[in-house]
């Protein structure tokens, strides 16, 4: 673990606000001003690799896109980032708890499981978990 390694830990460890790459790299600027935009991107995907952190919002490679504007849910393969629709009755019962309400008005509450899809489980042969 290097130094600019660390910091940029710290920093996401530290947040509460959820921060995007281009926020944590001004906030570790102001402790190592030559660090660049592309260590901190490398350094969030290998930590969040590790299970250190994890990504909140759309996969890092592509937003994906749902023509089915019905209330469902979705399963995410976390290695290959593919979504399925998931149809389940017992999700659609999920509402948010009342601690929202000093943040913001909800208008609708999704549901996304993540996991490892069966072809990205045969290919790499593992069941571990990629989230």
């Amino acid at each position: 673990m290097t130094h600019q390694r660390l910091v940029i830990f710290e920093e996401v460890a530290k947040s509460h606000d959820h921060p995007d790459a281009e926020t944590i790299c001004q906030r570790v600027r102001e402790k190592i001003p030559t660090v660049s935009l592309d260590t901190i991107y490398r350094t969030l995907w290998m930590l969040d690799s590790l299970g250190l952190i994890t990504t909140v919002g759309p996969s890092r490679e592509k937003v994906r896109f749902d023509g089915n504007v019905t209330p469902h849910h979705h399963f995410v393969c976390s290695i290959c980032g593919e979504a399925h629709d998931v149809d389940c009755p017992g999700l659609d019962s999920v509402t948010a708890p009342e601690e929202v309400e000093g943040i913001g008005r909800v208008n609708a509450v999704h549901v996304e499981l993540r996991g490892v899809c069966k072809r990205c489980e045969k290919q790499t042969g593992s069941r571990e978990r990629h989230i």
